[in-house]
């Protein structure tokens, strides 16, 4: 029996395809097999996954373990060495797994549905129309219709809403302190200009016209 421990394949060089999927590799790697009717070692199947099938190398092994453990690989150890081998008729063996799993599914599915419906028509058998739910299902609406109002009326007071007030009491304050450095450094620059041009902090103000009282801020508080 030929082991295929040294070969020389003849096979054309395919082009690599890019991003190929886990079940596109599944197939890839089985097509090797079927191709060829051969046994192979992981090393063999490692140099012709690149080859053949655009298979990375580094995820044969695992991608190659997948299909051992569906049993659409066969492996055995012989001497010191596994060898591993497939056949054509597990394509369907494949096949027929994937129609079970969608069987399954579909079956789960239709399940679910047939309990929902169901349990709808029990819920609507239930709902049975009386004077006391049509009488509830209005208070509904009018509750409704005045948590609406509510919502409105309070928009229009939303310059009283704490939460605004107290932003805006710390937009001030900000404000004031952003004042009083601008006022201090105004103060400074007046305090230079009379040491080092002997110019009256009066005259300065005059000129640029400002008033005696303007580093003042405390008329200006609000209350």
């Amino acid at each position: 029996m030929d082991l295929g421990l040294h070969r020389d394949f003849d096979l054309p060089i395919c082009q690599a395809p890019r991003g190929l999927s886990a079940e596109e590799k599944r197939v890839k790697l089985l097509e090797i097999f079927h191709e060829s009717k051969d046994f192979y070692q992981l090393k063999e199947l490692e140099k012709l996954g690149p080859k053949l099938k655009g298979i990375v190398s580094q995820s044969v092994k695992d991608v190659l373990q997948s299909l051992v453990d569906d049993n659409l690989v066969c492996s055995d150890k012989i001497g010191t060495s596994n060898f591993f081998w497939s056949f054509p008729s597990a394509k369907g063996v494949m096949l027929q797994k994937k129609s079970d799993n969608l069987e399954a599914t579909l079956t789960s599915t239709q399940a679910a549905i047939e309990t929902l419906k169901a349990a709808t028509q029990e819920e609507e058998s239930q709902r049975t129309i009386t004077p006391e739910r049509e009488a509830a299902l209005a208070r509904r609406l009018e509750l409704q219709a005045r948590l609406a109002a509510l919502h409105s009326e309070r928009q229009k007071y939303g310059a009283s809403d704490p939460v605004q007030i107290n932003a805006k009491r710390r937009a001030i304050e900000l404000a004031k302190e952003a004042a009083n450095r601008h006022t201090d450094n105004t103060m400074e620059i007046i305090s230079y200009f009379r040491r080092t041009r002997g110019i009256d902090p009066k005259d300065f103000r005059a000129h640029l016209e400002i008033p005696e009282d303007w580093e003042d801020l405390s008329a200006s508080e609000p209350h």
